[in-house]
């Protein structure tokens, strides 16, 4: 490991200095001290990037401007407005700590660390934020932006994804918060990551560190920082079977532990491998599942595919005209062309329905 001493007044100073002359990043959220838009802000961003997340975070505090309007929001109209980001689990988080925050809290955010950790889908990270930003409490914010420049600059070459990494940069950037301004602070350092200290191609040439950045006097800029998990990931192969019977759509909701949990889709068949689907296979495949019916193929689509962290589904849409109802699909949810807009699906299924379903 290389590492450079702290010099820890220098780097705050510097950073500080380059926010307030420099930085000219815009975020609808920056700035913000009311806790529930900061709190807002933070968990639509948790993996999602920034350019994403604006439009989000615009339309969440039109339409539910106070923690109450939230917290009394139906959640598949939340889980619409959700619809696209991915990550699902944050959405139902969301509901259901804004609910915990006017029952338990009175609509008021707690304004102590150890209370804010505590709610529903917040971690450290998220709580720093809130403590700084909205109440200017000394936590220190540790993101993938800090990470790197921390990193970058202190030559250290430690894991981030390791216990032993998460631990020394947790210190590290407590060390190097200005205890006075943190919440500027915290802001500044990650836009500088952002912005300055990028991931590909870092602006070294006109870094205001550079004289005193551990990676750039030694030629390691483009290796820091380091991780030491790859991510392995799996391929998954969905064919949709859309029904459709007397002007209405079959859907389900899925549930279980699984990815798009409380979205909804169509039927669904996954399979091991790829499947080429022929009216004929299909046809065949429709009377095994459920029983000789009358029925029309009206469309197989080709090749549809969808990029998580860890998995990529491949899928398929079939779309199906039924002369009668199934009992298999008899006590399904089927519903209108406008009752199938209102329903909040994956963004899978979401590009199929805006660019190739016409009911």
């Amino acid at each position: 490991m290389i590492f450079v001493k702290s010099m820890k007044s220098q780097f705050t100073r510097t950073i500080l200095q380059w926010n307030r002359t420099q930085n000219n990043r815009e975020m609808p959220w920056k700035g913000e001290k009311n806790p529930y838009h900061i709190w807002l802000s933070e968990i639509i961003l948790q993996q999602t990037r920034v350019e994403q997340g604006r439009a989000y975070y615009n339309r969440f505090i039109k339409k539910y401007p106070t923690v109450f309007k939230l917290a009394a929001a139906p959640e598949q109209e939340v889980f619409k407005l959700w619809e696209g980001l991915g990550y699902y689990n944050r959405c139902r988080n969301l509901l259901y700590t804004a609910r915990e925050i006017v029952q338990r809290y009175n609509g008021i955010f707690p304004d102590q660390y150890e209370e804010i950790i505590q709610l529903k889908g917040v971690g450290p990270y998220t709580a720093a934020a809130i403590a700084s930003f909205a109440y200017n409490l000394p936590y220190a914010v540790v993101d993938g932006n800090v990470f790197r420049v921390l990193s970058r600059f202190h030559g250290v070459d430690t894991a981030i994804d390791s216990t032993a990494g998460k631990q020394l940069f947790t210190a590290l950037a407590a060390k190097m918060l200005d205890k006075k301004f943190p919440g500027e602070y915290n802001q500044a350092i990650m836009d500088f990551g952002a912005t300055v200290c990028k991931p590909m191609v870092p602006s070294c040439s006109h870094c205001p560190l550079q004289n005193n950045c551990a990676a750039y006097q030694t030629g390691m800029v483009n290796r820091l920082p380091v991780k030491e998990k790859i991510l392995t990931r799996k391929t998954r192969h969905f064919t949709y079977f859309i029904f459709e019977y007397e002007g209405k759509t079959f859907t389900r909701q899925r549930t279980g532990k699984d990815i798009w949990q409380g979205l909804f889709e169509f039927y669904l068949a996954e399979t091991e491998k790829s499947q080429k689907w022929t009216v004929t296979s299909v046809t065949a495949w429709l009377e095994e599942q459920l029983g000789p019916q009358s029925l029309k193929i009206l469309a197989i689509s080709s090749p549809e595919s969808q990029q998580l962290t860890h998995q990529q589904i491949n899928g398929c849409f079939i779309r199906v005209s039924l002369k009668k109802m199934p009992a298999l699909l008899s006590s399904g949810n089927w519903v209108t062309p406008k009752g199938l807009s209102a329903l909040a699906f994956p963004k899978l299924i979401t590009k199929y329905l805006s660019e190739k379903y016409k009911p």
